[in-house]
């Protein structure tokens, strides 16, 4: 059992204003899709490598509903249409600035604000966004394909609202992950690597040096590696993704077996999946059943989302 595996997602921003207007009107969802049927799982750790206080266990049957869920995370070339028909602006740049990977600044000195307590290779940055995600002297140029980053909870949902869509709620999320492979540690099964890389994770020492055997420093594009058992990329690594649910360490106890939504409140929103800076020797959640949460007014720099649709498939 694991207990001293502190979470790679970003520290949670100090202040909390209402979220931004959320757009009108529908827009173009363009992501391919992938219709499950839905089902009974097993929900929860099997393997016995949970992060205590977590709440990856106990192990429960969940029954779903059919979904439609997006074949990838949401990219910076779909973000990018969903803000060019809006005019939406993120927290992040509101705020002013969001949480960078000291290994991916790319800013003026000026513009860093230090590196956050307790997790000091991540860097507060004043002009860090979805377009600049390394800082003020970074852009999409070449990262049409990567995963959209910088991207809060709240701002997930207004692009979901936009585009007549929801985020997947954390049962939906795993039951995806797992491809079909029930009770298996990772979308392809129990072993993380065989004759080649799976995902997009931490190699090295963390977090001085990444050997980037995967070939990544930092997001890698969305159609990269293998896709699970369900057809679904990368749902492991690369980019944290935004669940609909708020979460609660203690909730796998009392949740209802059909389509569970989570915690009627809380303070934080549940993220799932790790992301490129997961490493065993720090942060073990590159698991299916592996759980995490951030404020939803909070930004970095390996956080993205993916969508399902509002209504059941045919």
């Amino acid at each position: 059992m694991n207990d001293e595996h502190p979470s790679c997602c970003a520290p949670s921003r100090d202040e909390a204003s209402p979220p931004p207007p959320v757009p009108v009107g529908r827009g173009e969802h363009r992501i391919e899709q992938v219709v499950l049927e839905g089902g009974s799982f097993s929900m929860g750790n099997t393997n016995g490598d949970e992060n205590v206080g977590d709440g990856e266990t106990p192990v429960h049957t969940v029954e779903l509903s059919p979904y439609s869920i997006d074949a990838t995370s949401v990219t910076n070339a779909d973000f990018a249409r969903f803000v060019d028909a809006t005019g939406y602006r993120t927290e992040a740049e509101i705020y002013g600035y969001s949480a960078v990977f000291h290994l991916a600044l790319a800013a003026e000195p000026e513009e860093l604000m230090g590196p956050a307590s307790g997790t000091p290779w991540w860097a507060g940055v004043r002009g860090a966004d979805w377009r600049h995600p390394g800082g003020s002297r970074s852009d999409l140029d070449g990262l049409d394909d990567h995963p959209v980053v910088h991207v809060s909870w709240n701002d997930a949902v207004a692009y979901c609202k936009w585009a007549q869509r929801r985020l997947p709620t954390e049962a939906e999320w795993e039951h995806a992950s797992r491809g079909g492979l029930d009770g298996a540690r990772y979308p392809w099964g129990d072993e993380l690597i065989d004759d080649e890389w799976r995902c997009n994770i931490w190699q090295g020492d963390f977090p001085r040096t990444n050997t980037e055997e995967d070939g990544f420093l930092t997001t890698a594009p969305v159609h990269t590696f293998q896709p699970n058992g369900y057809g679904i990329w990368q749902m492991v690594g690369n980019v944290w993704e935004w669940c609909g649910d708020w979460f609660g360490p203690r909730y796998y106890k009392f949740s209802p077996a059909e389509n569970p939504t989570g915690p009627s409140l809380g303070a934080a929103r549940v993220i799932r999946g790790g992301s490129y800076l997961c490493h065993d020797s720090y942060c073990n959640r590159y698991r299916n059943a592996a759980r995490s949460s951030n404020t939803p007014e909070s930004s970095m720099g390996n956080a993205g989302f993916r969508t399902v649709g509002l209504t059941r498939p045919e």
